[in-house]
């Protein structure tokens, strides 16, 4: 087992590989230095390897795929997870990675939001958008998250080994946050610099269709990890909805004694047995995963004698 994994994503970025690698080796010489090549038609892999990082191949494409095959193939006992564009300094990694294996955290959030990305970033887009996916997700699962989709973070063995990969694109990060948070893991954010990447490297992130899937991801996950809340406010609208329709028939029934709207009344009954039903999902999906949370708890008891015994 490894004491520090330094896990490199890559794809067609020969323009700053050699220098993310021996940057992160000269701040961490006792870690080794993982790029995993994610189908990159340029130089990557060659650069990585003279530049001394072991390299290894991850043919499905998506920097989702990719952590999954990293967090499953690799043993240690702190993971530091950073993009190979040369945008975030190696100085933070040291004490993002103390803050693991000294003080116990499970997930150390490199904090770009904090400290300089405002004025590094060129997209504008990127701005609005980090900070309306920090608001949902803080609103939705009672976080207090600096930055949510920060690509430079510090794990546990723990944490890597219980965490599942569903993602298998950019939406990674957003799905890692909401897990840490739903699972009750020790989570701290650590301000780290960051500066643009270099004329000529290309972001490989659209903004508006990975920004729309990262929006899917959250909604998602908050139907999975918080079913009641998401059925009870359809149960709310639908409830609403199906009520102001009948009341309307029955305010005429009360006056007349007549009923001359019977499709509005039989639309509003459907509507109320919509809101029953959905109700009565929230409530089975809850308990479900209650049940879940506690297999998971038993299950990280498993991991921390798994990892003791490496």
């Amino acid at each position: 087992m490894d004491k520090i994994a330094i896990l490199i994503p890559c794809y067609n970025e020969a323009q700053t590989i050699g220098k993310v690698v021996a940057d992160f080796r000269a701040a961490l010489p006792e870690a080794t230095v993982y790029v995993y090549d994610n189908n990159s038609a340029d130089d990557t892999a060659a650069i990585a390897r003279s530049a001394g990082a072991v390299v290894r191949h991850e043919s499905r494409q998506g920097k989702g795929n990719v952590i999954r095959a990293m967090f499953r193939e690799i043993n240690a006992e702190c993971y530091l997870m950073v993009d190979g564009d040369d945008t975030y300094p190696a100085e933070d990694a040291r004490a993002m990675c103390d803050a693991v294996l000294q003080n116990g955290m499970d997930m150390v959030i490199g904090d770009r939001l904090s400290s300089t990305y405002f004025t590094e970033n060129k997209r504008p887009f990127h701005n609005s958008g980090n900070v309306l996916v920090r608001q949902l997700v803080n609103r939705f699962f009672r976080g207090n998250i600096t930055d949510i989709m920060t690509g430079y973070r510090a794990f546990s063995y723990i944490f890597v080994k219980s965490f599942p990969v569903l993602s298998k694109g950019f939406e990674i990060e957003t799905e890692m946050t909401i897990h840490a948070l739903d699972k009750n893991f020790r989570l701290c954010s650590l301000p780290v610099g960051y500066r643009d990447r270099p004329q000529g490297s290309e972001s490989k992130l659209n903004t508006f269709s990975d920004g729309f899937k990262v929006l899917m991801t959250i909604l998602r996950l908050y139907k999975d990890y918080k079913p009641l809340p998401f059925f009870g406010l359809i149960t709310a609208v639908l409830g609403v909805l199906g009520m102001g329709m009948f009341v309307s028939v029955f305010a005429e029934f009360t006056l007349t004694g007549l009923v001359p709207r019977f499709p509005t009344l039989i639309v509003s009954g459907f509507i109320l047995m919509a809101a029953l039903l959905s109700l009565v999902c929230g409530l089975i999906l809850d308990t479900s995963g209650k049940n879940a949370r506690k297999n998971f708890e038993l299950q990280l008891n498993l991991l921390e004698g798994q990892k003791n015994a490496l």
